[in-house]
């Protein structure tokens, strides 16, 4: 069975960072595929959720671009990461490694009394 499911609400910025910072600069397009390709083609992302991660990153000044020239020769906007993309990309993933933590407890509740 092969389902894809919705990204998870406040994690696509942090998946967006965290490539940027792993690959290097790349378009929309790539850094899509990338973290369909790392979630094992469970997530399915579209222009729709990308585009508007990226812009609103770029407003904040966590990611910057640049035009450049794709493998197949298109005119393609390039992003990379930026220092403070780097700092909130730091502070996202501790937060969600607590959010995890917590989360994992719950989940777990009634399991050691088996």
């Amino acid at each position: 069975m092969n389902r894809k499911t919705e990204v998870m609400q406040g994690t696509l910025g942090l998946m967006v960072l965290k490539t940027l910072e792993t690959m290097g600069p790349l378009h929309g397009y790539g850094i899509a595929r990338r973290i369909e390709q790392i979630s094992g083609n469970v997530l399915s992302l579209n222009y729709g959720t990308v585009y508007p991660a990226l812009l609103k990153l770029e407003q904040e000044g966590c990611i910057s671009s640049e035009w450049g020239v794709s493998d197949n020769n298109r005119k393609a906007k390039y992003y990379k990461i930026t220092r403070r993309g780097r700092k909130q990309l730091q502070e996202s993933a501790e937060s969600w490694e607590q959010t995890k933590s917590i989360l994992d407890r719950f989940l777990t509740l009634g399991e050691e009394a088996r």
